[in-house]
This record gives structure tokens, sequence and C-alpha cells, in this order.
């Protein structure tokens, strides 16, 4: 068994942002994570996975991207750009372990896996989400006699060629993912409302300049003006890309019969893959037997810090604190601010419930 001041859950990049701030703190740490390397579940991203966001406005603290900041990193750049970050860290990160179980002790908590058990003062639960997919239901699906997955099982489009695919969600993702798919099959989208076009630069800057020039990436502002679904980001190479491969765009189908997608207007499409990118819900089934989730499998928490498991906090939640939170630009300042909170809260100081 191992103690520790804090133990964080999960080397991807909140994990690591928060391990950044832990050794400014000078607190000593230690990081264990599923995986058996760095960089968390980015190297499990599809192939051409490119970010919405500069390189300059991608970066965790204390280590910028190299090369061109303008540019939108690929997957493999941001993989050996988190590798190196960890490389970086005066942190014992132990890969392999996967945490099932985290549970209160008299002296913080107790996290415990297959042969290991690591207790911490205090614990960052930053395992993210890639291993909680999310598909929405819809009555019939179970009888669909193609392939069903979600774009976390999606690498690249070669195995698709001719195939008719339906790909559920109306975000940046699903539509990189339909761009390059429309080239080699044939692909109709479904989501809850129409794709929302956001100019990825307004006046020669790019849109995330403008954002953290007026402050609005650090306020929770963004997310009452994208109550419904989060804009895509695209300087016209997306939309022209949908528009060549002729992709179209429908309201979410109310019932799958017979292999046919049955739409709220009763007509019938046919399909051969059903895709979702639809999004992930957070990946913490290690706190299922705790007060420490809602009667939803959520966490309860008030900006990052739990309200009802005293010591515990968490980074990379979607929204946490600002429409930032779960990306590389945002996870950084949330990091630092629980990491703060969590060394100036009394271990036994338990959280006004919310």
């Amino acid at each position: 068994m191992t103690t520790t001041d804090t133990l964080v859950i999960g080397a991807g990049q909140a994990g690591l942002a928060a391990a950044h701030h832990l050794g400014r703190a000078g607190t000593a740490s230690v990081i264990l994570d599923a995986s058996a390397s760095p960089a968390g579940s980015w190297p499990r991203y599809y192939d051409s996975l490119t970010l919405f966001s500069p390189a300059r406005f991608s970066q965790l603290p204390g280590l910028g991207f190299s090369g061109d900041p303008d540019r939108y990193p690929h997957r493999d750049e941001v993989v050996d750009y988190l590798t190196r970050y960890a490389s970086r860290l005066d942190v014992d990160i132990r890969y392999q372990r996967r945490v099932t179980s985290l549970t209160q002790t008299a002296n913080g908590l107790a996290a415990r896996g297959d042969g290991f058990e690591v207790r911490g003062h205090r614990v960052i639960v930053a395992s993210g989400s890639f291993d909680a997919p999310y598909t929405p239901p819809i009555p019939g699906i179970d009888a669909f006699g193609g392939r069903v997955l979600h774009v976390a099982q999606y690498r690249s489009p070669g195995e698709f060629a001719g195939a008719r695919i339906a790909i559920f969600g109306a975000g940046n993702s699903a539509v990189q993912i339909a761009a390059e798919l429309g080239t080699v099959a044939r692909v109709n989208m479904y989501s809850r409302h129409p794709i929302r076009w956001q100019r990825q630069r307004i006046l020669g800057k790019d849109l995330h300049w403008w954002l953290v020039r007026t402050g609005l990436d650090r306020a929770g502002v963004l997310d009452s003006l994208f109550p419904v679904t989060t804009p895509v980001l695209d300087d016209g190479r997306y939309r022209a890309a949908l528009r060549r491969a002729a992709v179209g765009w429908n309201p979410m189908p109310v019932r799958i019969q017979d292999g046919r997608l049955v739409g709220v207007d009763g007509r019938r499409r046919e399909a051969d893959v059903l895709l979702f990118a639809t999004g992930y819900r957070p990946s913490v089934s290690l706190l299922a037997s705790t007060p420490a989730l809602d009667s939803t499998g959520l966490p309860r928490h008030r900006a990052g810090i739990s309200t009802t498991m005293p010591g515990l906090g968490f980074v990379g939640l979607e929204h946490q604190r600002s429409f930032a939170s779960a990306t590389l630009r945002g996870v950084g300042r949330d990091a630092q601010a629980v990491v703060s909170r969590l060394m100036q809260r009394p271990q036994n100081d338990h959280a006004a419930s919310t």
C-alpha cells in the first residue's frame, strides 16, 4: 500500500494539469492511470481528429506546442505533446493501474484496483469520459441488423467504403467524421437540432482569439449562449465537403423498423451502419458505491469540489467551471482552481450539499 498527500486518478490532459499545479504548490502526488502509456484517451481517438482551436490556445500550463502556434494540431501531435508534458513533470505516474473503487478512510480516501491500493489525504478524479460513451435510446435499435458503433470505436473511413451510414450528432466530431466518410460512403446525419455553424475566423482572427481577448472563454455565459447544441467551427471547408458528398441532415428518427430509420414524417431511410457521435458521460464508475454521485450517476460537485465527500475533487468534467472546462485550453485553469480549494479546505470539512 502507498500513501501520498494527493492522489490523482487519470494521466490524460486533466490529470497532468492537476499534477502540474500540485507540484507548484509543493505537494507530493501520485498519478494512477489505466492506460499503458501517457496521453490518456488521445491515442484511441479517430485517426484524422483535428483540433478546432489553434495550438496557441490548446496547451496545458507551463508548456506550449512546438511549431506554428496558429495551426490546428492533429491527434498524433496532441499525443506527442502530452507525452512530452508528462515526462517533464516531477511526479510518480503509475500506468496500467485501473482504479475500480474509491472509499473514505479515517485520514482521507483509498483507491483500489486489481492487486493495489493507494491512499491519499486528498484525491482528484481526472478520469475523463472516453470509457463512458453515450448512446441515446432509439426504439427498435436492438433489432437493427447492421453495425452499431460509437465514435469512440471509429478510426478511419476505409472499412466503410460503399456503405450507407447514419451518423447521429451535430457537433464538431460528427461533422468532421461525416466529411471524411462522405468521400467513400453514402452518409446522412441525424440530430435533434440542425447543425449550428460558427465562423472560425472573424476579421482575420480565430474565434478563440476573440474569446480569450474578451474574457468570454473563462465565463459561464457561453453555456447560456449555446444551450441547445455546440456550434461547429468552420472556415468553409466542412460545409463544402458535406455539399460535395451530398451528406444530408435529418431530424432524429422516431424508431428503427425492419432495418430502416423511420422519421417523424413517416419516411423510411435505409442504413447499414449506425454511428453515434453523441458525446460521453464522466467515467466515474469507481465512485458508484459512494455518495459522490447523484441518482443519475453524475458527480455532485460545485466548481469541481465534491459536495458530499471531503477531500475529493474533479478536473476535466464538461462545463465544470466554463464552456472550455473539458478541453486542452480550459482544463489547466480548472485544475489550478480545484488544487487551490482542496489545499485550503480542512480534510474533515464537508462541503454543503447542493
